[in-house]
């Protein structure tokens, strides 16, 4: 394969860079990986997050409330303080600048949360509040997506994380739990599933997961069938009847069941905002040509041996590429973006080569995009 960048050495050697250009491969001569524990690559199914919303005031502004011009906050106010027993008409808080009113939100942890636990709690402007800095939130009852129960309570001085955005802030362990919040792992069959996160999900490994289970649940003579792969992300798992009453130690066993790694998927992650590039090692590219931004792109496979007739030629503007050492596959990807990042050119121009090359079925491997 050969890149040659038409442009003139002057354009070369400006640094015009666009995004760092990171790299990362998983080279043949890193040390091998042998085995993986379930807990690894899986979660039990149950576990996940939970939200919980709520609608309150913010007090204490210096000025930067939402004032007059938003009315909501006025009868918000008005009714918090007729709660307290202290009814006030409300065109007699319609200069109130330093109240504002606010959505609170709070993310409950993954595994749940009993009564009394603290949780933090994000607390946003919905008015016309210019700032919420250096205010505190009013003691606000946060729900459930049903918007049926109270979960929890918040309240505490809000922190600004962004200094550039004014209306949104923070309360760390803002609210306390008055409820718990328990999740539930096991169906009422006695089973648990094995759920395989996102860049583990395969058959391959579905199949090698149930295998590794239902050897470990064995006895000598007499095999167990305990697992089942039910598709490329999970695992169904039987618990014992012996283990029922107390399946803690079941669970545990399972998470820590050593796998054997399968053969790894051909993949290449792109990141457009930072301009990273993640190529594991058995990404290859076919023949193909492509022009880009003044940059002729081709690719041979297997490699062209000079002649007298068809002479290699060097350029300085040219870096060279060659096809696997086996000749049994296509160039590596890995070579493109490596001559190409020697060339300075800059990170979105290459992630939009990979693109055309992946349109146009010229890449061996899965292309994904991450945020």
């Amino acid at each position: 394969m050969t890149v040659k960048r038409r442009a003139p050495l002057m354009h070369l050697g400006r640094r015009f860079w666009m995004g760092a250009v990171v790299i990362l491969s998983l080279l043949a001569a890193a040390p091998p990986v042998s085995a993986v524990r379930i807990k690894d690559i899986t979660h039990l199914k149950g576990r996940r997050e939970n939200r919980l919303i709520g609608y309150g005031l913010v007090v204490g502004l210096s000025g930067t409330g939402d004032g007059s011009k938003y009315e909501t906050t006025i009868l918000t106010l008005q009714s918090l303080l007729s709660k307290l027993s202290m009814p006030v008409p409300a065109v007699m808080l319609k200069d109130s600048k330093n109240v504002a009113v606010v959505l609170v939100d709070a993310i409950l942890p993954e595994n749940g949360v009993r009564e009394g636990d603290s949780i933090d709690v994000q607390v946003s402007s919905i008015g016309a509040a210019k700032s919420l800095l250096g205010g505190r939130l009013v003691m606000t009852p946060l729900q459930g997506p049903g918007l049926d129960r109270v979960f929890a309570w918040a309240g505490g001085s809000i922190r600004l994380p962004d200094s550039k955005n004014k209306g949104a802030g923070v309360i760390r362990n803002g609210a306390v739990m008055e409820a718990d919040v328990i999740h539930n792992y096991i169906s009422r069959e006695g089973r648990i599933t094995l759920v395989l996160e996102d860049h583990f999900a395969s058959w391959s490994w579905a199949a090698a997961i149930a295998e590794r289970v239902n050897e470990d649940a064995s006895e000598i003579g007499r095999i167990r069938r305990l697992a089942k792969a039910e598709g490329p992300k999970s695992v169904v798992v039987q618990i014992p009847e012996s283990s029922r009453l107390d399946p803690a130690g079941f669970i545990a066993s399972i998470e820590q069941i050593e796998l054997l790694l399968p053969p790894t998927e051909a993949r290449v992650v792109i990141n457009r905002r930072t301009g990273t590039i993640v190529i594991s090692e058995d990404v290859e590219i076919g023949p193909a040509v492509i022009s880009h931004n003044g940059m002729s792109i081709t690719t041979v496979r297997p490699p062209r041996k000079p002649s007298v007739e068809n002479p290699v030629v060097e350029e300085r503007y040219m870096a060279s590429i060659n096809a696997s050492s086996t000749d049994t596959g296509g160039t590596k990807l890995q070579e493109l973006v490596d001559a190409l990042n020697s060339l300075h050119v800059p990170a979105s121009d290459i992630i939009e080569i990979i693109e055309n090359l992946s349109r146009g079925g010229k890449l061996t491997g899965k292309l994904e995009f991450s945020e």
